[in-house]
């Protein structure tokens, strides 16, 4: 079956998964965007990043340490500690992982107080915190064969955050009330969190502003600024800094990336890096994962589980998956790389490429600070 538009596929999933709750569609609705947060982590796992990411951390707003914001995956200079065998066990906790890793971390970290499985019942936990010092803490990732447990030292600080922006459009209306709302709180979160400001000029362009030794250093361009601190590695400029990536996708709301609306120009002024997930892009993933019997049977089955009636577990989000899921998706990725990548158009900034972030991220990983 093919999907000629976001709005069919959403109706699809009304009548056909969704037909047993209260509002079909608004339960389709955000069923789709779990999608885009998972296409995101799937994409930056492709890309190599998995063993640095947090999954909705709160990230404090710079120099304001009692306001933090909860955001879909944060991106943090990372090493490892060590590795265990994974048991034969249907479950695993995070008690477990600390209690069987204390000859890898150093001195001065505690057990998580909240407890957390890495796998139960056949559902793992992407990016798994066991433990916290003062300044890092400790997660827990399955190796890609699932014989091992990964363990890596994180910094409190992100170098990158990530969010994925999508709403719907309600029935009968052409724009559903809270997109403006919805575009504005991720601007404000973008603009807080890094230590580089975002200076509007005259003439309509972004400067850049930081400050030095109590006092404002202003710079012409502020992308030019980023970059030219990634190639000469200037740690002074780049210790505090935060690259803010916004995904958002079509379906209406956000209009195209060659006809932008209000909402997406507030998220392209505010964010370092504003991606666009095109229709064709998400219609293609549901088609190729969700549509097969056969080689991602997996993921079609994690979704319907998800949100068949009387589920006690949502085993299909960007947290927890399915680990059979999880195999093919990190599969389905993997192989098709090239062609997910193209899924995305860059609306800021100017003139730069999906390929672009992707060595940016890298570069600024390995950045000491």
């Amino acid at each position: 079956m093919s999907y000629p538009s976001i709005d069919n596929m959403q109706k699809l999933l009304s009548d056909n998964v969704f037909a047993h709750v209260k509002s079909p569609k608004k339960a389709a609705g955000r069923a789709l965007g779990t999608i885009i947060e998972i296409i995101g982590f799937y994409l930056v796992k492709a890309w190599g990043h998995e063993y640095e990411v947090a999954i909705e951390k709160p990230l404090p707003e710079y120099a304001n340490q009692d306001i933090v914001h909860n955001v879909e995956l944060t991106f943090h200079r990372n090493r490892r500690l060590g590795t265990i065998p994974a048991p034969r066990t249907a479950s695993i906790t995070s008690t477990w992982i600390y209690n069987n890793s204390k000859g890898f971390l150093p001195f001065g970290f505690t057990k998580s107080t909240t407890s957390r499985y890495l796998i139960k019942d056949g559902i793992m936990k992407n990016a798994c915190t066991f433990a916290y010092s003062d300044n890092t803490f400790a997660n827990a990732y399955f190796s890609t064969d699932r014989s091992n447990i990964l363990l890596y030292e994180l910094t409190n600080t992100p170098f990158a955050m990530f969010e994925c922006k999508r709403v719907g459009v309600e029935e009968g209306n052409k724009k559903g009330p809270q997109t403006i709302e919805k575009a504005k709180q991720g601007s404000y979160v973008a603009r807080a969190v890094s230590s580089i400001q975002r200076v509007r000029r005259s003439d309509g362009k972004i400067g850049g502003a930081i400050e030095r030794n109590g006092e404002f250093a202003f710079y012409d361009d502020y992308y030019s600024l980023i970059e030219s601190a990634i190639i000469e590695r200037d740690r002074e400029i780049l210790s505090n800094f935060i690259l803010t990536v916004g995904i958002i996708s079509n379906h209406g709301n956000w209009f195209t990336s060659g006809n932008q609306n209000k909402e997406m120009k507030v998220l392209a002024q505010s964010y370092d890096w504003l991606v666009f997930l095109t229709d064709e892009g998400l219609a293609a993933f549901i088609q190729d994962t969700m549509n097969s019997e056969n080689t991602f049977k997996a993921v079609k089955t994690a979704f319907e589980r998800s949100y068949e009636e009387g589920k006690k577990i949502n085993r299909f989000t960007k947290t927890n998956i399915d680990i059979d899921a999880d195999i093919a998706l990190t599969k389905y990725f993997s192989d098709n790389l090239n062609i997910i990548e193209s899924w995305f158009n860059v609306i800021a900034p100017n003139e730069r490429g999906i390929r672009t972030l992707k060595a940016m991220l890298s570069d600024l990983l390995v950045l000491e600070v």
